[in-house]
């Protein structure tokens, strides 16, 4: 048992990725960031599909093919494998917690 807003560090140098749970095909991760982003150069570009929700916070996600999309509190989006993304932006004064579920389709 635990809770997803609970043991969020004063100092975040560096993004958070902290699995909650896996088995199988599935893996369910708290991602925590706080004006962090992707790296400039290269997409994430990942085997399994990924569907992110934003429970605290505003992020937003880019593609190099279509619109970026802002993503607030309870928002949702599911990425699917293979298509190119990065973190362009998150809220760099308050905590942005994500759940992540990497599945396979």
């Amino acid at each position: 048992m635990g809770n997803i807003f609970d043991n969020i560090p004063e100092s975040l140098p560096g993004e958070i990725v902290e699995s909650l749970a896996a088995g199988g095909d599935i893996k369910i991760e708290r991602i925590i960031s706080r004006g962090h982003t992707s790296p400039e150069a290269g997409w994430y570009d990942q085997a399994q599909n990924e569907w992110v929700m934003v429970l605290q916070g505003k992020a937003v996600i880019g593609f190099p093919d279509k619109a970026s999309i802002t993503l607030v509190e309870g928002d949702y989006l599911d990425i699917k494998a293979h298509e190119k993304h990065r973190v362009q932006w998150t809220d760099p004064d308050r905590e942005t917690i994500w759940l992540a579920v990497h599945y396979q389709s």
